[in-house]
């Protein structure tokens, strides 16, 4: 217990570090971008007196790192700056919108995990068959579909033609359906594929084989002895997957219209809103660093050989 709150505590502290690494890079690379934040603002008719006032009121007339220190200053405080095309606090606008991007990420994975471990399962199983071979197929296409022209062609079928379910917006469960369906697919047929790959190489561990030589029955030997040592892998998909959901899907949620991380990151991207470009990521940081943690943890509870000091690994 005591070694994973150290472990706990360490990854935390370092959390600093990456994070300042996180805002320089980011900071820099936003500040080297072609184009001026104020133009979009304004417009490219203003008077170079209006320009050059907002410039000074936004901060973007200083040098880098002077604007820099200043952001730092901000983030100290919790503070991820204001907006400059909506002059709202960037803090309050993302507290708004993750709940909707969790309820998005849980609900596709909802989705995914049960549909893409049954399917890993049983191709494992049907080995070699034709069954192997139609799960095989059906994961390739749902890695290889384009998440954009999929979300479309479900908008036009379930939409527009069957009406069953409004086309875009945020709200109740008909709302995020279409969004989540269209998330699952891909992570699915990822997680299937993992899933099949990884029992397949627990079918030929010794301790399966000592169990069959017993006389267990199969349904025992497939859920206690393969799939509990083939999950590393598969959590370690699911982790990563959750973490990026968490981020928000920017092309899913920007062709539903789903108020989440995604689209709001996407808005600021195309209108040069430096503050709400930097919120999103640190918040995605965040995110990434909780879920590997979690996923860390996992793995132990999974296997306690697996040590979480970094001395014993």
């Amino acid at each position: 217990m005591q070694t994973m709150k150290s472990y706990i505590l360490k990854r935390f502290v370092l959390l600093i570090p990456l994070l300042l690494g996180i805002t320089l890079v980011s900071f820099a690379m936003l500040k080297s971008l072609p184009g001026d934040p104020v133009l979009n603002l304004v417009g490219e008719r203003a008077s170079p007196e209006a320009i050059e006032s907002i410039r000074r009121e936004l901060g973007t007339d200083q040098g880098f790192f002077r604007q820099y220190a200043g952001y730092l200053s901000l983030l100290a405080q919790g503070d991820f700056g204001r907006s400059y095309h909506t002059n709202r606090q960037v803090s309050e606008e993302l507290r708004r919108k993750f709940p909707n991007t969790m309820r998005l990420a849980l609900a596709t994975m909802a989705i995914a995990v049960p549909a893409g471990i049954l399917l890993g399962v049983i191709a494992a199983v049907r080995r070699n068959t034709i069954i192997d071979r139609m799960v095989q197929a059906v994961t390739i296409a749902g890695v290889s579909i384009p998440v954009f022209w999929f979300g479309i062609m479900l908008m036009l079928l379930v939409c527009l033609h069957l009406r069953l379910l409004p086309p875009s917006g945020t709200g109740g469960v008909q709302f995020i359906v279409l969004p989540a369906l269209v998330l699952a697919v891909p992570a699915a047929a990822t997680l299937a594929r993992v899933t099949r790959t990884s029992v397949l190489d627990a079918m030929t561990m010794p301790h399966v084989r000592t169990a069959q030589a017993r006389g267990a029955s199969r349904r025992r030997i497939l859920l206690w002895h393969v799939l509990r040592n083939a999950l590393i892998p598969i959590v370690t998909i699911i982790g990563l997957d959750f973490g990026s959901y968490l981020n928000g899907a920017v092309v899913t949620e920007t062709i539903f219209g789903w108020d989440g991380i995604g689209r709001f990151t996407m808005d600021g991207i195309l209108k040069r809103d430096y503050p709400v470009i930097m919120g999103c990521t640190m918040i995605g940081t965040v995110v990434f660093v909780l879920v590997n943690l979690v996923t860390d943890l996992l793995y132990h509870y999974l296997d306690p050989r697996i040590r979480l000091d970094e001395k014993n690994r």
